[in-house]
Formats: structure tokens, C-alpha cells, sequence
């Protein structure tokens, strides 16, 4: 009761804030942001992130896939370690001089995974797809440009003696390991830093130098769609586009465990209960 007899929550003032609510509210105030973070929520720069996947995946993809059709067109010999090891440098120094700008996504699961986790809205994700897959045939017509259909513009298919469904358990677990090492370093959607960097570009080579002669060691459905349309060869693609799939959705079932559940942002819960004060 109050001194002129009302009683709180009646109806008759306003309703008291949880604390809960204030110590979000405190925490958004006291908290500093970095611009970048603020541009990548900004709708009115998503022309330049498409911009930056589409440019990003091209890289990855011209390395990934260049390594093998550059050595089958008698270039040079590539070896194996070399051939796995670039997509990963490749991959740390797109994070380092463009995660600020996209996220470095550069694979369509991973900007699934995200959106799972509540950390990308997936209204953003279908864009982030399509220019990720352009990116990644532009790349493989590039090859086809240079080089005809050396080395099968680095396709990657299930080695000898694999079956499909041994190299999509592969493709799968290797994407477990993948996505879980980007959710786990990343800053909500954004490859960002030197840490997200070096984590993400020495998985990527590491899961290579085991696992490429079962299945190429693609984890990345972009990559693998790129070559197979130029080719128009699509015999195994579902190995790689589905391998990976799953393999995310563990990861995210998993981060789920370990860190409990994504999205946990402080302005976001004030916004959700209509208590945002201004």
C-alpha cells in the first residue's frame, strides 16, 4: 500500500521494474560496444557484407579448390600438406582483414549455426547463402577459365574404396569440430581477432591433413557446390551438402551444453519485456 492508499501493481501506477530488468539495463549503459559490432547489426550496411562474404568465399574457394587444379594442369606439383594447409591460411587472414565486416561466415552453415544460436537473425541468412555460393562458382569459373577441367577443378569427391556414407559420417564430425571452434571463439556472429583467427584457419587445416584423402576434408557445402556446377557433376553432392548440415546442428546442440543457450544479449531481454528505458 502506498501513503494514499493505492496498492503497486494495481494498475493504478506504473508497474515496478524487476530487478532483473535494471541490472540489464545497467549493464547496457555501462557497457561499451565497439563501432563494428554496431555496423554489423546496421541494415543499411548489408550491401557491404554481402559484398564481403561473396568476396571472402571466392578467396577461400579459389585456394581450396585451385590447389589441385593448378597441380593436375602441370603447374607444379602441390603436395597434400600444402594443399590443405593454404585453405586454412587462407581462412585466418580473410578473418583478420574482413571478420569486422560480415562475420567471415564464408560457409552456409556456419551462418545456420549462428542463426540456431540466436546470435544472426535468420532473415539475414538466405542472402548470406546465395552470395556464399556465388562466390564459390565465380571461383570455380575462374579455374575453368585458367585452366579447363584440370585436376576436375578441384571437386571433392569420396576417396578410393569410401562409400558416400562413410565420407558424409566424416564430412559430418569434421563439421562438429568446425562449427564448435567457431561458436567457441567467435563474438556472437562475427569471426573477430587474432584468437578467432588462428583457431578457425588451424582447425581447417588440421581436420585436412587427417581427413581430405576419405572425403576432401570440405566441411564447407559452397566449396563443394562451386566446382560441381561449373563441372555440372553433381554424383556425390549430397554428401557435402548434407554432411555438413548435420554436423552443424550437433555443434549447436552441443555449444548448447556447454555454454548454455546463444542470444543472451541484455538490451535485447529489456527490449522483449517493453521496459526499455531511453
Amino acid at each position: 500500500m502506498t501513503e494514499d492508499g493505492r496498492t503497486l501493481g494495481s494498475g493504478s501506477g506504473p508497474e515496478p521494474i524487476s530487478d532483473e530488468v535494471m541490472r540489464a539495463e545497467l549493464t547496457r549503459r555501462l557497457r561499451w560496444e565497439a563501432p563494428w559490432a554496431i555496423q554489423f547489426r546496421d541494415p543499411s550496411h548489408e550491401v557491404k557484407r554481402l559484398f564481403s562474404e561473396f568476396f571472402g568465399t571466392f578467396f577461400l574457394v579459389l585456394v581450396a579448390a585451385g590447389a589441385p587444379t593448378v597441380s593436375a594442369a602441370g603447374a607444379g606439383t602441390i603436395g597434400r600438406s600444402a594443399a590443405v594447409t593454404a585453405p586454412g591460411l587462407m581462412v585466418l587472414s580473410i578473418i583478420l582483414f574482413m571478420g569486422k565486416v560480415s562475420g567471415a561466415h564464408l560457409n552456409p552453415v556456419v551462418s545456420i549455426a549462428f542463426a540456431l544460436r540466436k546470435d544472426f537473425p535468420w532473415k539475414r541468412v538466405p542472402g548470406y547463402i546465395v552470395v556464399q555460393a556465388l562466390g564459390a562458382v565465380g571461383a570455380a569459373l575462374f579455374l575453368y577459365a585458367e585452366f579447363g577441367k584440370a585436376g576436375m577443378l578441384g571437386a571433392t569427391f569420396p576417396g578410393k574404396g569410401i562409400s558416400d556414407l562413410q565420407a558424409f559420417l566424416i564430412e559430418g564430425v569434421l563439421t562438429v569440430g568446425l562449427v564448435s571452434t567457431i561458436l567457441g571463439t567467435a563474438s556472437k556472429a562475427q569471426n573477430v581477432g587474432t584468437m578467432s583467427a588462428v583457431g578457425v584457419g588451424s582447425y581447417i587445416a588440421l581436420a585436412g591433413l587427417w581427413a581430405s584423402p576419405i572425403s576432401g576434408a570440405s566441411m564447407n557445402p559452397a566449396r563443394s557446390l562451386g566446382p560441381a556446377v561449373v563441372l555440372g557433376d553433381y554424383s556425390h553432392i549430397w554428401v557435402y551438402l548434407a554432411g555438413p548440415l548435420a554436423g552443424a546442428l550437433v555443434a549447436v546442440i552441443f555449444a548448447f551444453i556447454l555454454r548454455g543457450p546463444g542470444g543472451r544479449d541484455p538490451e535485447a531481454q529489456i527490449a522483449a519485456q517493453g521496459k526499455l528505458a531511453r
